[in-house]
């Protein structure tokens, strides 16, 4: 037997020889060798603040309007903002430029709209053309034909109107063929134009030739978003005339104010003139000062 030393000497040996592991290549495709070769690492979990989510300002119950007497902008009389703006529109057709009137109202968001038609002393568009829902042939036709309508009818005049064949300004029907317009369900179509007619409107008549006459002359207007806005005039418009049609239209307005409720009120706020090309200008309800260089008789007619 080998001594004792020495078995412990031939273990020692065979403790401290390298271990020679077989390559991973060598026995296994490369394509399989990284799902072998298992590689962990810590989760790296980041922590941020939370985002902070806005909340929106709920609406007012009622449109916001700015303190006339605190504004940062003049308020002028009539005169004075006709010489501004007519200043805008030199060299401009005066048939082309439109005086336009924004009235804005202290009004509730979800309260009642106030929508009509005035017939103004001095008509901004005269040249109207007017169609009239009657029964064919009829001496309501003839009637209307000789008050000025362009064209009269029911089913050729609706036939017309889904064709989008529209080349009038105004529609009246009278009051015996308003069943046959609602269900000729034109609405879609004449709604977004302002033509449908409706007994609130007061173009769903039983005298079609008065209506027409009324109608040559009127304007239309309808609130939103709290202001009414609606033509007042042509640049060819005099001071007096523009004045007379404001005037009209704010009498009006006021008295349909008056009629709403005491639970949703209504009242004029500010009134502000603007032109085609001009920009808005807000009116003192003055006409003229008496140190104004300029007279209204130097802001009528062409320029």
């Amino acid at each position: 037997m080998a001594p004792i030393d020495r078995c412990m000497a031939s273990v020692a040996k065979l403790s401290l020889a390298p271990t020679v592991r077989p390559s991973i290549s060598s026995t296994i495709p490369r394509f399989l060798a990284p799902s072998l070769v298992q590689t962990r690492h810590a989760s790296v979990v980041k922590i941020g603040r939370k985002k902070q989510v806005k909340k929106a300002k709920p609406l007012s119950k009622d449109f916001k309007r700015h303190k006339l007497d605190k504004a940062d902008f003049p308020q002028f009389t009539l005169c004075e903002a006709l010489r501004i703006l007519r200043a805008y529109e030199v060299g401009k057709p005066p048939g082309a430029v439109k005086y336009e009137m924004h009235v804005h109202l202290k009004t509730a968001r979800n309260g009642p709209v106030i929508k009509s038609s005035i017939r103004l002393p001095n008509p901004v568009q005269s040249d109207w053309q007017i169609a009239v829902v009657c029964p064919e042939g009829s001496d309501i036709a003839n009637a209307a034909v000789a008050a000025g309508a362009k064209l009269v009818g029911e089913e050729t005049l609706f036939q017309a109107i889904r064709d989008g064949n529209i080349t009038f300004d105004r529609l009246i029907c009278h009051e015996l063929s308003e069943k046959k317009l609602q269900k000729a369900q034109l609405g879609k179509i004449l709604g977004p134009k302002g033509l449908m007619p409706s007994a609130r409107m007061k173009t769903v008549v039983k005298d079609v030739a008065k209506a027409i006459r009324d109608s040559a002359g009127s304007s239309d207007y309808r609130e939103r978003e709290g202001a009414v806005r609606m033509a007042i005039g042509q640049l060819a418009h005099s001071p007096e005339q523009l004045k007379a049609n404001i005037e009209a239209v704010m009498k009006k307005l006021r008295a349909q104010c008056a009629e709403i409720s005491e639970e949703n009120p209504k009242e004029v706020h500010e009134v502000i003139l603007s032109t085609t090309n001009g920009p808005g200008i807000s009116l003192n309800g003055k006409f003229r000062n008496l140190t104004e260089e300029i007279t209204p008789q130097q802001l009528s007619g062409p320029m």
